[in-house]
């Protein structure tokens, strides 16, 4: 049967994309943070054998099931929420969030799985159903490595080891083993005493515990905020927000970050042309110092 335009637009809603060329479709399978139980992966497995068909892991960790017939979603749907499991992932809002193996990575400095669980609760869940300009992607990176690309998403977190220098303790050795083992060249010896450069260093914490005599010392774990970044046809890398933040205002800025953008983005554009659009001062000054959460009913009221 010949499938009604309205009919396919309702169901890619509900994370059900046509596959092209044929009547069938990918069924978009929510992942928190990239991860399934063992459980549930076997019901996403089972539906896609079902169809003689596979299973497609995609660039943001969600799972595409191939070739369900339009007939077979509702029961398809129904099954997956059994297993807690639940479709979608489209459309002009927030997208599902990713978050690196920082939890269980030897370079993570935090429990990135956490943190990615609560902004999945507090926005993919939250705010799924607010219309936004267009999609908004969320990344959680565990270390300055950025193997999830945080800076590539409409907002990242970057986790940040600042390390605490004690000039005290420093006894200015021949060979200074912060020196010799920072990865950004930013620590070097200067007049017998360890000198940081902190607009290099990347708050790696690679240096922390190489000195003997404990003069480089760990602080509390920080994040990195990014705001405006994307990959694709166009490329920008996110802009540095100053500072680092700890969880809960980086969790607000990323509120800040939806309001604004549905504050001041038009329909169609993406966040990061926004923010070139109205400059990135302007933008980074409307999330630090505006007052986008004192407004937020006004601004979700708003007609896009």
């Amino acid at each position: 049967m010949a499938l009604a335009k309205q009919d396919v637009q309702r169901v890619k809603l509900e994370g059900f994309l046509l596959n092209r060329d044929t009547e069938r479709f990918n069924c978009r399978v929510i992942t928190e943070n990239g991860t399934l139980t063992g459980e549930q992966l076997r019901v996403v497995a089972n539906i896609a054998a079902r169809y003689s068909s596979v299973c497609a892991f995609t660039t943001r960790l969600t799972v595409e099931i191939v070739g369900v017939p339009y007939e077979d979603i509702e029961a398809v749907k129904a099954e997956l929420a059994e297993a807690g499991l639940a479709t979608g992932g489209t459309g002009a809002r927030v997208r599902p969030v990713t978050a690196c193996k920082g939890t269980t990575c030897v370079f993570g400095f935090y429990d990135t799985q956490a943190l990615g669980k609560k902004i999945h609760d507090r926005f993919y869940v939250g705010m799924g159903n607010v219309r936004l300009p267009h999609k908004f992607k969320i990344a959680v990176g565990g270390c300055p490595n950025n193997c999830i690309k945080p800076d590539l998403n409409d907002f990242g977190i970057v986790g940040q080891h600042p390390p605490l220098f004690d000039p005290a303790l420093c006894r200015g050795c021949k060979v200074c083993q912060i020196e010799k083992n920072c990865r950004m060249s930013c620590c070097t010896l200067k007049d017998g005493k360890m000198s940081r450069d902190t607009d290099v260093c990347n708050n790696c914490g690679y240096c922390i515990g190489k000195c003997p005599f404990k003069a480089v010392t760990p602080s509390d774990v920080r994040y990195k905020c990014y705001i405006g970044g994307r990959w694709g046809r166009i490329t920008r890398h996110g802009t540095p927000l100053p500072g680092l933040y700890t969880e809960e205002e980086a969790m607000d800025l990323i509120e800040k970050a939806m309001l604004l953008f549905r504050d001041c983005g038009h329909k169609g554009e993406r966040f990061a042309a926004m923010i070139d659009r109205i400059g990135e001062q302007e933008a980074i000054d409307a999330l630090l110092h505006g007052d986008l959460l004192s407004r937020r009913e006004e601004i979700l009221a708003k007609e896009l």
